[in-house]
């Protein structure tokens, strides 16, 4: 066995190019980087969830120890902080972070594993960072340092130095501490969405002296402002449309706090005592040092003290603002109805985010799955309700929609998971785009994913194919799809339910090994399989998008292609009459 030199991240302070390496996963090597490793004397661990039934093993192995950890985190939590709350608090609060942790945490342990089983590791290079430097502030700075090599790095380091005997080099972090604070993430909003905004802001201030302290609190729910407005109506209540939160307190690490705080990890070994030892060290500070601070700025919202319910569809994730008031006023009884996030949920086999969704939801409003479970109401697709559909140019583009995954695995799934299952969805529609037959490049528009995750996909893009359309990411995507003469749709997500639902032409392909659906949703696939909008091979789907190009429209509106998209869109995209009521219905039915 020949001895290599163990490379965990695509970070090239930790890199030695004069020897043979060992790279942890392809995640290690960047496209724009190429001219760097792709001389050297090289191989790559395998990666462990390309074996799928070790994937789905892993997920409900992951979940229930997810469980477990929780109820013992909560009481840990509560003696901490002198508070005696419900382990539906602390599922609100801290279950998504706790989730997410416990499956990276599994994934670097495994690969590190798996490299000193199988390969001879004669070192590795570690930076050395000021530990209490590393621990993110909130749930959303500890998503941005998961996708990061720096944040994947700081983990795989604690691993191999806590838990095998493979040499560290240890290099000083020399590097601004700030790179370990959260990147400013901001958008380019339209002119009308810029409008929208001002008007939202203008309302809900003219509306203030009308608020009740028990009306029902409405805030990131993907409907229209309009029908936001006609369903608080229907309610009984002014309309507030709420969007601007306060700034999150930021509450700095404390050793003396960490070393205080522990959960049991005598007589446990191996994945789960390192995994218990890294909770206390990680843990956002807004959970810990921060919480009292948390609590505070709650007590300051000028939100409803009493409301009669609670429904949102996007801020019970990152938002802890939000999560921790909702735990609040869902601990004095206010129900908490969500919606229906977006895609997958409902058709793919293991969804972390669709399981916590449901579990802490009184009430949970789909798309129009989920018939016969009591706390599942099919109310609609939420983010096309009452949107009238607009002009659609018929001449149009072709428009292929990309997505782009975490390159290190952020929370395992059915779907494309880490770097070298990334690297394959991309040559899935490069074969895609090469096996397209009369159909001029330029007459096809590359959306890539918003969220480049270190792929450099324009660049890849414009390398294999110079003469293809590549979208700015300037205009909303629904602009996109209404200016398509036909959408494609690369993967199992919500903009493919939105094109079917708003009756856009709309071809569907994506590797079903990657994107395993649940057995009850088979049947509506393999419906629109069989009449030639979802593909299994890329080849296929070419074969028919060349087909129809010449007519997209008269291929369309064939009465079997619509009875086969309206009966998807019954169980997946509903539209419904009167959505106000229905959303009515919905929010005041008895918990």
């Amino acid at each position: 066995m020949d001895t290599r030199f163990l490379i965990t991240t695509a970070d090239e302070r930790t890199w030695r190019t004069d020897r043979p390496i060992l790279f942890l996963g392809e995640w290690c090597k960047l496209y724009d980087r190429r001219h760097v490793w792709s001389n050297l004397d090289a191989k790559v661990v395998p990666y462990h969830w390309d074996d799928r039934k070790k994937l789905y093993q892993d997920c409900l192995y992951l979940n229930e120890l997810y469980e477990q950890l929780l109820s013992e985190l909560g009481i840990v939590l509560n003696r901490f902080h002198d508070v005696d709350n419900s382990s539906r608090y602390w599922r609100i609060l801290v279950g998504p972070w706790l989730s997410y942790f416990i499956q990276v945490v599994f994934d670097r342990w495994t690969m590190i594993q798996r490299a000193v089983k199988m390969f001879d590791i004669s070192g590795t290079a570690v930076l050395e960072f000021p530990w209490l430097k590393t621990i993110p502030i909130n749930l959303s700075h500890f998503d941005s340092l998961a996708w990061t090599d720096v944040g994947n790095h700081i983990i795989y380091s604690r691993i191999l130095q806590g838990w095998t005997d493979v040499h560290c080099e240890r290099i000083p972090f020399v590097a601004p501490l700030n790179i370990m604070q959260p990147p400013a993430v901001s958008f380019p909003l339209s002119l009308r969405q810029r409008i929208n905004l001002l008007a939202q802001y203008g309302l809900t201030s003219l509306s203030a002296p009308f608020r009740r302290q028990t009306d029902a609190f409405l805030i990131g729910t993907y409907l229209s402002w309009k029908l936001n407005f006609r369903l608080q109506m229907s309610l009984g209540q002014i309309p507030q449309l709420w969007s601007r939160m306060p700034p999150l307190p930021k509450v700095e690490a404390n050793q003396h706090v960490r070393e205080q705080f522990k959960i049991k990890s005598k007589g446990i070994f191996g994945f789960e005592q390192c995994l218990r030892s890294l909770i206390p060290e990680q843990i956002p500070t807004i959970y810990l040092e921060g919480y009292q601070k948390l609590l505070t700025t709650v007590a300051s919202l000028p939100w409803p003290k009493k409301p009669k319910v609670i429904f949102t569809s996007n801020n019970h994730n990152s938002d802890d603002i939000f999560k921790a008031w909702t735990a609040e006023k869902v601990e004095s009884g206010t129900p908490l109805v969500i919606g229906q996030h977006g895609g997958h949920y409902g058709s793919g086999l293991w969804s972390f985010m669709e399981k916590h969704e449901t579990s802490i939801a009184d009430r949970y409003l789909t798309w129009g799955w989920g018939e016969g479970e009591s706390k599942f109401l099919p109310t609609g697709a939420l983010k096309i309700l009452s949107r009238h559909p607009g002009a659609r140019d018929k001449d149009g583009y072709m428009l292929v929609v990309m997505m782009a995954p975490p390159r290190y695995s952020y929370t395992p799934g059915s779907r494309v998971i880490s770097a070298g299952q990334g690297e394959t969805y991309l040559n899935d529609v490069y074969r895609f785009i090469d096996c397209l037959e009369n159909i001029p490049r330029k007459e096809i528009l590359i959306r890539p994913y918003i969220h480049d995750s270190g792929w450099s996909q324009v660049n890849r893009w414009r390398d294999r194919y110079p003469d293809i359309r590549i979208d700015s990411g300037a205009y909303p995507i629904n602009r996109l799809i209404s200016k398509s003469r036909l959408y494609v749709s690369t993967y199992n997500a919500t903009t493919f339910l939105e094109s079917l639902g708003r009756n856009i032409p709309t071809i569907i392909f994506w590797n079903t090994e990657h994107w395993e659906l649940r057995s009850s949703a088979v049947p509506y696939f393999d419906r629109l399989k069989k009449v030639g909008i979802f593909h299994e091979t890329p080849e296929s789907a070419a074969k028919k998008a060349s087909e129809i190009w010449d007519d997209v429209e008269r291929w369309w509106n064939q009465s079997e292609i619509q009875r086969a998209r309206q009966f998807f869109c019954d169980h997946f995209a509903r539209t419904v009459d009167n959505p106000s009521q229905v959303l009515k219905k919905a929010l005041t039915l008895s918990k």
